[in-house]
């Protein structure tokens, strides 16, 4: 039975937008599959890990009769891609226990399993609901997404902490050696006694950043104590949230740094990159030293090389020996766009805070090491 007509495109594109979380090898081989339902014109597309589940749909189908298959998501994505033209035309259909792909004189038999089967996340009680502008919430999480950890035993820094406040969005990460934080005023019409804050995990991050517009489409966000629902244009993101009680970064936040200079940040890159060849490859690890009108980059390694920039800053103040990771500043570095980049510094030992000079909407906190 035929329940899918159109071109090539028009189906690789929601295929492409809910096969971003599926991954090769699942504990569970339907979760390796999409979930094709067809209902008139009107088809929707599901995929899920168990902790995210995305959903979009649209308008391809073609009959009457409502239909549900699983297919292959890898398969079906890279068969459609490997098709030579965007306007072709392709149909799906089921014939027993198979799904079968169309396109000119071509077709393509791909397996299936059973469509009831297959574990569609549920969404519980909500209890916040508010929208911001897609571009905004994509912006608090591009700057700051670098500072996530990856693995660590404390399992609430594997995410990033969204914290709600009256008229007020902020976005936090950090992985204990750095601290990323973005802030942007947004209208939301909600009346909080305190913040509400939920953490969400890594893979939710990059995937919404993945797919989010830049534009100002609204994006309704919904909120329970273990997911979080996030709706725009044709696509329904649910995500668990990660449990714990993520470490109060206010602290963390240096106030009184005093010794400040601001410098160009393509240049500044360049210095580091430079410098980053002869650093020791295991810690990279560059040193500076600042003093009035210079600051000198340093690195050395075991094999006695060693590498030394400088570049001219507009500081006054009294001189400073630091060392700090190149890895964690280029990542920085590289996510900005603006021209200049703002440092402040307590004493050798203190954390360091990095800022736009015309904002403080961003601020980046690195800690010192040792060279």
């Amino acid at each position: 039975m035929q329940f899918i007509k159109c071109t090539r495109e028009a189906l690789l594109k929601p295929l492409q937008i809910v096969g971003g979380i599926v991954e090769g090898r699942q504990t569970l081989p339907i979760l390796s599959n999409i979930l094709i339902n067809a209902n008139g014109s009107e088809v929707n597309f599901t995929t899920t890990d168990l902790e995210i589940q995305i959903r979009t749909s649209a308008q391809i189908g073609i009959g009457s009769e409502a239909v549900s298959a699983t297919v292959p998501a890898a398969k079906l994505i890279a068969l459609l891609t490997a098709l030579p033209n965007a306007s072709t035309e392709v149909s799906m259909l089921t014939e027993g226990k198979k799904v079968m792909l169309r396109a000119n004189n071509s077709r393509y038999t791909l397996s299936q399993m059973a469509a009831e089967e297959y574990p569609v996340l549920p969404m519980a009680e909500v209890e916040h609901t508010f929208t911001l502008p897609a571009n905004t919430f994509k912006h608090l999480m591009q700057m700051v997404h670098f500072s996530m950890a990856q693995q660590d035993i404390r399992y609430y820094l594997n995410g990033m902490l969204l914290s709600i406040d009256n008229g007020l969005v902020r976005s936090v990460a950090t992985d204990g050696h750095r601290l990323a934080c973005c802030d942007a005023p947004v209208e939301l019409n909600l009346e909080l006694e305190q913040p509400i804050e939920a953490i969400l995990p890594r893979k939710t991050v990059h995937q919404l950043i993945k797919l989010l517009p830049d534009t100002d489409e609204p994006v309704q966000v919904e909120l329970c104590k273990t997911q979080a629902r996030f709706t725009f244009g044709a696509i329904e993101f649910l995500s668990k949230l990660v449990d714990g009680k993520y470490p109060d970064y206010n602290r963390v936040i240096p106030q009184g740094n005093d010794k400040i200079f601001v410098t160009n940040r393509e240049q500044l890159i360049g210095a580091l990159k430079r410098a980053a060849i002869l650093a020791n490859e295991k810690f990279k690890g560059l040193r500076w030293l600042i003093t009035p009108g210079k600051l000198q980059i340093q690195s050395a390694n075991s094999e006695m090389e060693e590498a030394v920039e400088e570049i001219d800053i507009n500081y006054d103040g009294e001189e400073l020996d630091l060392g700090f990771n190149v890895v964690y500043l280029l990542d920085v570095l590289g996510n900005l766009k603006n021209t200049d980049v703002r440092f402040a510094f307590a004493n050798n030992q203190g954390a360091t805070l990095l800022t736009m000079p015309e904002s403080e909407q961003f601020r980046y906190v690195l800690m010192p090491m040792r060279i």
